[in-house]
């Protein structure tokens, strides 16, 4: 069964004879209004990022050059996402767990987020997360 927590969202570029460009705007390609951006670059082959859910918070995440994998569970569905294209957002709903690893040495992840940075709202223990998402 396909999440509806999780998802690919695919953008055409517009090609022009001096470059191309892709827009993205909120609310409209993306589900989300967007409140804060970051971006994660310069992370080894072997590390890992993320792993925790976001009790508030919903992600779009672009792999704007290189390429990363991005695990997803929300309790029930699990998918591995190889984010290596541009053109592609991955979108990640509330108490999804998420996990990123395998960068390339020049991935750069670029993240839209719908909230605020809080700390209180994530949970770093995935018993604690499945407790709480199968209750």
């Amino acid at each position: 069964m396909k999440s509806k927590k999780f998802f690919l969202i695919e953008k055409e570029p517009i090609v022009e004879k001096n470059g191309s460009l892709i827009v993205v705007e909120t609310l409209k390609d993306i589900p989300i209004p967007v409140k804060r951006i970051f971006y994660e670059f310069g992370v080894s082959f072997a590390s890992k990022r993320g792993e925790h859910a976001n009790k508030k918070s919903r992600f779009c995440m672009i792999c704007l050059t290189g390429s990363c994998v991005v695990d997803v569970d929300d309790g029930e569905n699990k998918k591995s996402y190889c984010l290596n294209d541009s053109r592609k957002i991955l979108f990640i709903d509330r108490m999804v767990w998420k996990t990123m690893h395998s960068f390339s040495s020049d991935c750069v992840l670029f993240v839209l987020s719908d909230n605020y940075y809080d700390k209180n709202e994530y949970i770093k223990d995935y018993n604690e997360f499945l407790k709480e998402v199968r209750s």
